[in-house]
């Protein structure tokens, strides 16, 4: 296993336990506790309470909402746990670390669960609106071809024809929305919140609505991949909390800060971190949170990276809906969908790291929990 990025979910969940064992000491009172999934027992969502004597503030990590985003997750969650909860007071700050959101999705190698779900357009707050994004519907014939994989290079040529079809009639603007938005009337689509809750959701909705009943302060931040610069990780904040960009990378002294809005980083439907202010703002008023994504990128975000990840995003779906013509075609399709959220380059993996050390003490020093 990697020293720090680990090849199976299996590896990760041993090493996030083992890990945690090392942490209990400090605090006073401390569970592991384990949500065995009912469609497969053998996969689980493990999470970790470390609680301190007075209740003040919980700091919660969260990993592998998107599945195979777990593998770079678990790196950063275990930086954390090395290098800055043994800085936490255990006598009024708390811990809760998840380890794999959606660990069908991180065991297979996929961003959605075992029920073709995305989990980050499934945290709706109130009913689920199935009319949301029409315009996914209006551009299937891009997002979402029926007929097995071709040849990757024959796929490709079809995928850039529609794509430009797609530019030159709908606009740019409007292909990016209704392809990253999410939707909930096309179940066999990528990026499909579905229609209720699942039983992943759920889980997460119960530990947070806890954590919002027991502690003052709650400070989340939650991992994922594939979006922005490649060489720079973004920090990226639901739109329900008023601190403006600008003012939180003066505030976290890191240089990429990001609203999830289709202004500065794309718009979300179902988005957990916004769940979690609306449940705030609606039922806990006078609790104070600070919730953010740490985006890592990985191919860019110039126009040019993005239809890349949107090819690796269809290419990746129609492979599981229709299959491919042939191994190597199926080989190239898991290649790239691989690397655009788990990427192998040493020198990429470092920046990682490095980003992540920086944008967390930023953070946990801005709300005063450690010293610089």
């Amino acid at each position: 296993m990697d020293i720090t990025f680990p090849s199976s979910y299996e590896d990760s969940r041993a090493r996030f336990i083992r890990d945690f064992e090392l942490l209990r000491p400090q605090w006073a009172e401390s569970h592991l506790e384990t949500y065995p999934l009912k469609t497969d027992p053998s996969l689980s969502i493990d999470y970790a309470r470390a609680v301190p004597r007075k209740k003040e503030n919980l700091v919660i990590i969260t990993t592998a909402e998107h599945g195979i985003e777990g593998y770079v997750g678990s790196a950063m969650l275990k930086i954390f746990m090395d290098e800055f909860a043994p800085r936490l007071n255990p006598e009024n700050t708390g811990l809760l670390l998840v380890h794999a959101i959606n660990p069908w999705g991180m065991k297979n190698n996929r961003k959605v669960n075992e029920n073709s779900v995305d989990l980050n357009r499934n945290f709706v707050y109130g009913k689920f609106n199935t009319e949301i994004n029409p315009d996914f519907k209006i551009l299937k014939y891009l997002f979402t071809p029926q007929r097995p994989v071709r040849s990757f290079f024959m796929e490709s040529l079809s995928f850039w024809g529609r794509v430009i079809r797609a530019m030159l009639t709908a606009g740019i603007s409007r292909v990016s929305t209704a392809a990253l938005l999410g939707q909930h009337q096309t179940p066999k689509g990528f990026y499909y919140g579905g229609t209720q809750h699942e039983e992943s959701t759920q889980v997460l909705m119960g530990l947070y609505r806890k954590a919002l009943e027991e502690y003052d302060t709650v400070i989340q931040m939650d991992i994922h991949t594939g979006y922005g610069p490649r060489d720079q990780m973004s920090i990226i904040i639901p739109p329900a909390d008023p601190i403006s960009s600008k003012e939180a990378a003066e505030k976290f002294k890191y240089p990429l800060v990001q609203k999830i809005n289709p202004e500065e980083f794309y718009a979300i439907s179902g988005d957990m971190g916004e769940y979690y202010y609306l449940l705030r703002n609606e039922e806990f008023p006078l609790k104070k949170i600070f919730v953010c994504g740490f985006e890592f990128g990985t191919v860019g975000d110039s126009l040019l990276a993005r239809i890349r990840s949107l090819r690796a995003m269809i290419f990746e779906n129609q492979l599981n809906w229709h299959g491919a013509v042939n191994e190597t075609s199926e080989q190239a399709i898991r290649h790239e969908f691989n690397e655009l959220y788990f990427p192998a380059d040493p020198q990429w993996r470092e920046k990682a790291l490095s980003d992540c050390r920086q944008a967390t003490a930023g953070i946990l020093s801005a709300f005063g929990l450690i010293t610089a």
